[in-house]
């Protein structure tokens, strides 16, 4: 958020209904930066979720924020900072990251497995996610090779055995869709499974890496452009743009270093299970709720 606008509304998200213990620690604590903060009217539920808002009458840094997020982590609660200005029905495009967001897993983990690389390729994943290798094509490229010989079966292995979408996926999907929002799944995974997944979960548009295969083994080598954290962004943009909107129209998804552009600059960007530089930088972290909590974001 553009430090030029002083106010910020919290809103706090939980699986139980949020304590007057936790409300009294986080304005407490925010009295310490000098901010205050105002409640929006009752807690609210849907059910899943307990959600409460508060009107903050400054913007709060990362330092901040990062702080209000610890004494919620302790009382199971997952802390959002969105711009106070946010008009939630000019939200028109959802925008989500497949790997470890999404589903549960890292595909390309999970199909080097099949050759008995997968701590070797894990390794390569996790410093990408945590941003100490900047160069994702790079490092996609390092561990596409690792797969070389890899049956073309491991695919459909991965997808029926191995790969499940994370809590709230399914209903956060059909959520979005009833309100008219326009979803966008945009992968540094492969082609393989974001198209199983624009199926079964009615994606209106996927895009991702394919990998090539020859003879019905993978080759370790990926077909034309590298979708990259750049390449994400770009997908988006383009998306917003064919809707006659702007990325400020858009709730961005995701959990690693490679999707930071994309959620830079949207209206609504939710860091799930994330790596840390990914979650000091989001205006809402998802710790303890699934992904349909972000739908009592834009209600």
């Amino acid at each position: 958020m553009p430090k030029h606008q002083p106010h910020q509304t919290l809103v706090a998200l939980s699986r139980e209904p949020i304590s007057e213990k936790l409300v009294f620690e986080l304005k407490d604590r925010a009295l310490q930066f000098g901010a205050t903060l105002h409640s929006l009217g009752v807690q609210m539920s849907n059910g899943a979720y307990h959600s409460e808002r508060w009107d903050c009458n400054q913007h709060l840094d990362i330092t901040q924020r990062e702080s209000l997020r610890s004494i919620a982590n302790i009382h199971r609660t997952d802390l959002c900072f969105l711009q106070s200005n946010l008009m939630v029905q000019d939200i028109r495009v959802l925008a989500m990251d497949m790997d470890s967001t999404l589903i549960n897993i890292e595909c390309i983990d999970e199909i080097a497995d099949f050759t008995g690389k997968k701590s070797a390729v894990a390794q390569i994943t996790e410093a990408t996610m945590r941003g100490e290798i900047k160069d994702f094509k790079e490092s996609l490229r390092r561990r596409v090779a690792l797969l070389e010989g890899v049956h073309a079966d491991a695919l459909e292995s991965v997808y029926l055995e191995r790969l499940r979408p994370n809590p709230g996926a399914i209903e956060l999907l059909a959520g979005a869709h009833q309100r008219g929002i326009y979803t966008l799944l945009v992968s540094g995974g492969f082609t393989f499974f974001t198209e199983k997944l624009r199926q079964q979960l009615g994606f209106k548009q996927s895009q991702a890496n394919t990998l090539e295969i020859i003879d019905g083994r993978l080759t370790g080598k990926v077909l034309g452009d590298i979708v990259d954290g750049a390449a994400k962004a770009a997908h988006l943009d383009d998306a917003c743009r064919n809707l006659g909107c702007s990325k400020a129209n858009a709730i961005t998804m995701g959990d690693g270093a490679n999707d930071l552009i994309m959620m830079n600059g949207s209206g609504i960007s939710v860091a799930y299970q994330a790596k840390p530089i990914v979650k000091e930088k989001a205006d809402a972290a998802f710790d303890h709720v699934g992904l349909d909590a972000a739908l009592l974001l834009i209600a």
